[in-house]
């Protein structure tokens, strides 16, 4: 499954590690897309809990239907 996780703020490429190599794209309007796979709701909600922790505020969760 592929998610698409919107946060407020720019993110390094430094954090694309620790965010479990998910792509980290920097949008002109200030926001970050964390957009890759991930393997189920468990590591899902891991991603959103570092989200948390960096105190980022989330915008947005989308799932990527597969092409």
């Amino acid at each position: 499954m592929v998610y698409q996780i919107r946060v407020n703020g720019h993110l390094s490429s430094q954090w694309q590690d620790w965010f479990e190599g998910l792509t980290i794209t920097l949008e002109e309007d200030g926001d970050s897309l964390l957009t890759g796979p991930v393997v189920d709701q468990a590591a899902l909600y891991g991603l959103l809990r570092k989200v948390r922790d960096l105190g980022l505020r989330l915008v947005s969760i989308s799932y990527m239907k597969p092409e």
